[in-house]
């Protein structure tokens, strides 16, 4: 089971773990209903209500209709099927019974969002270099990249793609030249 998929399974744990999202799930799965229905249903207050939605709208459980300034949501039941295929099939679950991740591997689950995007760059210098490292994956070594190339690259993953090229060229990852860019090889790079 790739790591994108384990997160997102833990991300769904964790979510479900909660009682009001519980609950909202419940509800939402009876019929539409609005944050100011649901807080009032819960004895909650709408801005909680709404921190409960996002987090499981993350996990593409909810559909939401905007009619005027009302946002109406309902179960999407197809999310809890996938939820259920990813768990209950069989070669995924054996799986996550695999050794325990290496520090660098729990760097970069914590860093990573469901859609295998990162939520930010970390300032610590160690969990960057981590970072950057994983990024590096993306490039072939002795094959020459255009700048716009590099960019597309790094931005599937985080839209600062001038921050990473730079410490990339900083940490002698990749060589740059009149905007081509290579990866260097891995023993070249300067670890931080």
């Amino acid at each position: 089971m790739p790591d994108a998929d384990i997160a997102t399974l833990l991300a769904f744990f964790k979510a479900m773990a909660n009682e009001s999202r519980l609950r909202i799930i419940g509800l939402v799965a009876e019929r539409e209903r609005s944050v100011q229905e649901l807080a009032e249903l819960l004895d909650l207050k709408e801005p909680t209500v709404s921190h409960h939605l996002a987090a499981l709208k993350a996990l593409d459980l909810l559909h939401v209709r905007v009619e005027g300034v009302t946002h109406w949501h309902r179960l999407r039941p197809e999310g809890l099927h996938d939820f259920n295929r990813a768990l209950f099939d069989q070669k995924d679950l054996t799986a996550l019974a695999k050794p325990e991740q290496t520090w660098e591997e729990k760097v970069i689950a914590n860093f990573l969002l469901p859609d295998g995007t990162l939520k930010t760059l970390p300032a610590s210098r160690r969990k960057r270099w981590v970072l950057l490292k994983w990024q590096m994956s993306g490039f072939e070594e002795g094959r020459r990249y255009p700048e716009k190339e590099v960019n597309a690259i790094l931005q599937r993953r985080h839209p600062d793609a001038a921050t990473m090229r730079r410490e990339m060229i900083g940490w002698k990852m990749l060589a740059r030249e009149n905007n081509v860019y290579w990866r260097l090889p891995e023993d070249q790079w300067e670890v931080a």
